[in-house]
């Protein structure tokens, strides 16, 4: 481990093994119920470090028990359906090397689930200028839950764990998904460079973009041209120096640093938020954290 910023690493290593629930995973806040999106960003940070793979043991046994049956996973212990967050756990198969039929219903059912305004009914309006915005519905892209709409966030996700299993999943569909994914993403950047929740445009009024979500579009498209990606980098690294939401530097640190681009560690120990989810990024995005566990090596 390199000098700089060690207590910035360690200390939110710490926090995260101590906040670990009994359950085997971790809330949004210490004591708090376990949910999965925290449960994968502090089980990804944790990995590979001292006391890990017993830790990742009892949060892969947790998250496994909330599977469907139709192959997708649930937020958490407490609600029904399977959601985005399916993605999460292809990611972490992917880590563990766990590519079973229980990862493979997972893919399955995410290849199935498509946004909500890629109809027929929604393409023809948008062909006849019937929409009040200018949003590329030709493109199916992922919803935050099955019969939404889709947005950037949980299709950045899940391009990032389909690109992951892919070695290990034959099919063309797969691919087309993937290549289809990134084409919605390109679609849907603001004109100021970057991308907000999923909307660039409305009564033709260009929406701003947001820090946080440029990251994680940038998470999902990896691979894609040095043309495409040299806008949306320096957004980002703009983002990143100006932005006032710790979550969104975290993200847009991730992001950056999977694009191999040279950025600034963090010096000194820092105040550890008591935001698990946020402390787990914040550890990921360390220049010696597991922010390679979110790189793809581009296309699937």
């Amino acid at each position: 481990m390199s000098t700089v910023g060690d207590l910035y690493l360690e200390s939110r290593l710490d926090f995260l093994r101590k906040t670990q629930n009994p359950d085997g995973g971790w809330g949004y806040f210490p004591g708090k119920q376990s949910w999965l999106e925290p449960t994968t960003y502090a089980t990804l940070a944790l990995h590979g470090t001292s006391g890990s793979d017993a830790s990742f043991d009892r949060s892969w046994k947790l998250v496994r028990s909330w599977q469907t049956a139709e192959g997708s996973f649930r937020p958490s212990g407490q609600v029904q359906g399977g959601t985005w967050v399916t993605a999460h756990v292809v990611t972490l198969a992917t880590v563990r090397g766990v590519y079973d039929d229980s990862v493979r219903r997972s893919v399955d059912w995410m290849l199935s689930v498509v946004g909500a305004e890629h109809t027929v009914l929604m393409r023809a309006a948008s062909f006849l200028h019937l929409l009040k915005t200018k949003l590329d519905v030709s493109h199916e892209g992922w919803p935050w839950r099955e019969g939404n709409a889709a947005w950037i966030e949980p299709t950045a996700h899940t391009l990032v764990a389909l690109k992951k299993v892919a070695g290990n999943y034959k099919g063309g569909e797969l691919e087309h998904r993937v290549r289809d994914g990134e084409a919605l993403v390109l679609s849907r950047r603001c004109s100021d460079g970057g991308w907000n929740c999923g909307n660039p445009n409305v009564l033709n009024f260009d929406l701003p973009s947001y820090p946080e979500t440029t990251g994680l579009a940038l998470l999902g498209i990896q691979g894609r041209s040095a043309s495409e990606l040299a806008g949306p980098l320096d957004v980002a690294r703009r983002f990143r120096e100006e932005t006032k939401s710790s979550l969104a530097k975290a993200w847009l640190t991730i992001a950056l640093r999977c694009h191999r681009q040279n950025i600034n560690a963090p010096a000194g120990e820092g105040r550890v938020s008591g935001d698990i989810m946020l402390a787990a990024l914040e550890a990921l995005g360390h220049p010696d954290g597991n922010f390679p566990l979110f790189g793809t090596g581009g296309h699937a």
